[in-house]
Order: C-alpha cells, then structure tokens, then sequence
C-alpha cells in the first residue's frame, strides 16, 4: 500500500513536463506517476502532500564537492561530513561524492574514514561514495591544490586508500601524463572506479592514450587542464572526440564563459555534461576568508581565490547551478538530467536521478526562481524551508 501522494506539481521527466502531476510513493519508492487523479480515482487512506503548482525534479546528485557551512570534509571530523550532507539537502542535491583535496597520505585516510562514518546515518544527503582528487596530479595545471602535496601515482599507496575506502571510492581525478598513470588507470577501472583527468598538461595523444586505457570523465573541464590551442589541441579536444567521455561543468558565471557551457552542451549533449558545484566551505556562508587545501582562500562577491588571484573551487549551489544552465538556454529537461540523470547513470546509481517507477523517491521541489522548497530523500522529507 502507498504511504504518499505528492499532488499538484510540474515533474520534470525525462523528456517532457507534466502538469498537475501526482506522484505515488511506497516505502521510499516511486510506484506511479500520472495526471491528476480525478476525485474518488484517488487512493484516500494516503499521507498528502501538495506542491502548490511548483516544479518537482529528481534529487540532484554532485559528483564533485569538497565543503559547506563553514564546514571541509578534510577536517577529518564526522560532523564536517553531516555538515556538508545537511548543507547539500537544502540546496537540492540529494546525493553526493565527498571530495578530497591533494594532502598527505594521512589526511587523505581519516576524510575516508569520517566518510565511512557518517555513511548510512547521513542527517540529510545521501552519501553516493567518496571522488578522490589528487594528489596524482602536475604541478604546472595544479590550481588551488596545494603543489607541496602533488606526486606522482603510487600503486603501493592507492592500495593502501583502496583498502580503507573500499567499495566507496567511486572517482579518482587524475593526471595520465604523470609516470605510472597509465598503471594506475588500469587499476581502477578493472576496480570499476570511475577515472576523471584534470590538473592536467597532458597532450592531445596523451589523453587518447588515457581513454583508451579506461579514463571516461574531465573533472571542471577547461580549467586546471592544458587549454585548446589550433596546433595543440590537448585533453579537451580528445573529450569532445570521445562518446563515452563525460564532462564536469561548473555553471557558477565564472569558471565558464556562457557560449563555453552551449558548446559543451552542444556537443555532448545533456548524457555528457555533469553540472557540479565544487563547492568549498565557503558555500552558504558568504564573503570572507578561508583555510581551504593549505591556502588562505579570499572571497569576494561570491568568488573564492588564492591570494595569488588563482579560483580556488566555488561557492554556487546545485539548484543555482541548475538555474544557470537553463538561463544560458539549455532546455529544462536537459539541464535537469545533467543534475540529475547523467551524473547517476556515471556512477551507476541505477535508482536515482530520474522520476520513473521503481526508482528512489529522492525528490526536490522548486520554485519559480530555482529556491528550493523541500527536499525528500527515499520517502523523506530531509529538508522544508
């Protein structure tokens, strides 16, 4: 028996909108979408709850934040880690990847156990698994991360954050011109992680070499990677090349100018793009300063950067990033996917990210201005403005 109907709202499906939809969910699960039921049609023994005419979208999924609130999940602390999981559920996004900065062996090892930690008991967003980035990456595209930490790829050493993370770590970013890249990409994939490149001088051939190896993700792409050039194409061009590569978008105004967001959209489409945030903990607290990967990070009207004028992550949000992408004119639908769908069919979440029967009800309701008016995770609501 259904224990929820969600009446009255605007579910974005996969390639159309519903108006008036109701949706019926059953121990955590969606059971039934349709049109409005029409009076005694209605089951009336149901847990109600009435979307008021706003816009209904599966539970964003980021693959790619690092802080919020104030709070970095390197700390090493379990309450960084819930921080960041409350700070991702009032911002829409229902699932997401912790993610690491380059750092010592250490550091890295007590993020992965606060993770394990919090897993399974998370106070609002779900923890899909942990995307490691860094410290594999050079110097020359490093960014923000903190070159005293880069190295190169050691087996010996990801066996060791393997064992510790286990069935969790689910991306690993990654420079494949590095000496023991290539290694270490076959290690993974054949491990099913999925193998991101960012921070990353590698040539046009060097990339092909990567995604042949297994290699099928760019992290933020454009930024902190070779740039495109009419005789040096780089890693960018070898992605677009790619069907099976997907590319990180960060639609914050800065890190990508709009016709740059239209092209990757163009050429990708919305099962190629993953919109992310990136976040630091920076994120829903505003301008100021912060330790963020070793550096003291400034930031000012919304954009963080390293005393040396370096960006240094983002502070968007998820239904801000969302609303970004549609105001550049992206179609709905398809940005929606790029929060939601694409990102879960990468990590092979099979029940998440879309609105269709037998999946997760993990839901988000938003209105006309992408404000996010309640987010539900498996059946419950997590979060209510």
């Amino acid at each position: 028996m259904a224990t929820m109907l969600i009446s009255n709202v605007k579910a974005v499906l996969r390639d159309r909108i519903v108006n008036e939809a109701e949706v019926l969910i059953e121990d955590g699960k969606i059971v039934g979408i349709s049109e409005k039921m029409e009076g005694d049609r209605a089951p009336s023994d149901l847990q109600r709850l009435d979307g008021q005419g706003h816009l209904l979208i599966p539970g964003m999924i980021d693959v790619h934040i690092h802080g919020a609130k104030g709070f970095d999940m390197m700390d090493g602390t379990t309450r960084s880690v819930e921080e960041v999981s409350r700070a991702c559920v009032e911002t829409g996004c229902t699932s997401f990847l912790a993610t690491s900065v380059s750092s010592t062996l250490e550091q890295l090892l007590d993020m992965v156990a606060s993770v394990g930690e919090v897993a399974g008991r998370e106070p609002g967003a779900a923890i899909a698994g942990i995307h490691m980035e860094g410290p594999y990456l050079h110097p020359k595209r490093k960014g923000m991360q903190n070159e005293a930490y880069l190295r190169h790829p050691d087996l010996e050493e990801l066996d060791t954050i393997l064992a510790s993370a286990g069935d969790r770590m689910k991306m690993v970013t990654l420079a494949p011109e590095l000496p023991g890249a290539m290694e270490m990409i076959g290690r993974l994939v054949e491990k099913g992680i999925v193998v991101a490149v960012a921070h990353s001088d590698a040539t046009y051939e060097e990339a092909k070499t990567a995604f042949a190896a297994g290699a099928s993700h760019i992290t933020h792409c454009f930024n902190g990677m070779r740039p495109i050039h009419h005789r040096d194409p780089g890693v960018i061009v070898a992605a677009f090349e790619e069907e099976k590569v997907s590319l990180q978008a960060i639609v914050d105004g800065v890190h990508l100018h709009p016709a740059i967001v239209r092209l990757m959209h163009r050429l990708k489409g919305p099962e190629g793009v993953v919109l992310i945030t990136d976040a630091l903990q920076a994120m829903g607290m505003g301008d100021g300063t912060y330790l963020f990967g070793g550096h003291q990070t400034r930031v000012e009207d919304g954009v963080a950067r390293l005393q040396d004028g370096t960006l240094a992550s983002s502070t968007v949000t998820m239904n801000i990033a969302l609303r970004n992408t549609v105001e550049l004119g992206v179609p709905l639908c398809e940005a929606v996917a790029m929060a939601t769908r694409t990102p879960a069919d990468i990590l092979g979440l099979s029940g998440k990210g879309r609105i269709e029967p037998g999946c997760d009800a993990d839901l988000v309701l938003l209105d006309e201005s992408f404000d996010v008016v309640w987010s539900m995770v498996e059946g419950k609501l997590r979060y209510q403005r």
